[in-house]
């Protein structure tokens, strides 16, 4: 694995690796308490530096149907961005866009997978792809860009 990657994967101070249960070595983020309230979702590197991302369908993300709510769908994909992103994020970001097509649903207790690639990285933007499944069945597509920020101390509200 390349140590640089291995490194920026991480660095994030809210970094959090599970140590018991089905997700024991995974990593998520403890910072964003939507995503923390929404999942858990967790995220590990292989050997080769491939990034997967994943979360246990429970009845918490299903909707009226009975299946996964698109909006968790979308809230699974835009955690998986960063996490694809992380070797060359290396900064805070932001999502500037995020494209979806939902192809197949998925139910309590199914496993759900994403799996993606960074297409670009260039000095602002991040461009990146992937897809949640199922064991086999595709699940949902999408594509995102990351934008670097720079965090700027607040302003005092009223100068005194």
């Amino acid at each position: 694995m390349n140590q640089l990657a291995k490194t920026a994967f991480d660095l994030r101070p809210d970094l959090h690796v599970e140590t018991e249960g089905e997700f024991k070595g995974w990593r998520t983020w403890k910072r964003d308490h939507f995503e923390t309230h929404a999942g858990p979702f967790y995220h590990r590197m292989d050997e080769n530096g491939r990034i997967t991302c994943a979360f246990r369908v429970a009845k918490k993300h299903l909707n009226g149907g009975g299946n996964v709510h698109g909006g968790c769908f979308m809230t699974f994909a835009d955690y998986c961005l960063f996490a694809l992103a992380g070797a060359v994020l290396q900064s805070p970001g932001v999502t500037v866009s995020f494209s979806s097509e939902f192809l197949d649903a998925a139910r309590e207790g199914e496993l759900v997978e994403c799996t993606g690639e960074v297409t670009r990285a260039g000095g602002s933007l991040i461009f990146v792809r992937g897809m949640l499944r199922s064991g086999e069945r595709a699940l949902l597509t999408f594509s995102g860009t990351i934008k670097r920020v720079k965090w700027k101390k607040p302003v005092d509200a009223v100068a005194t």
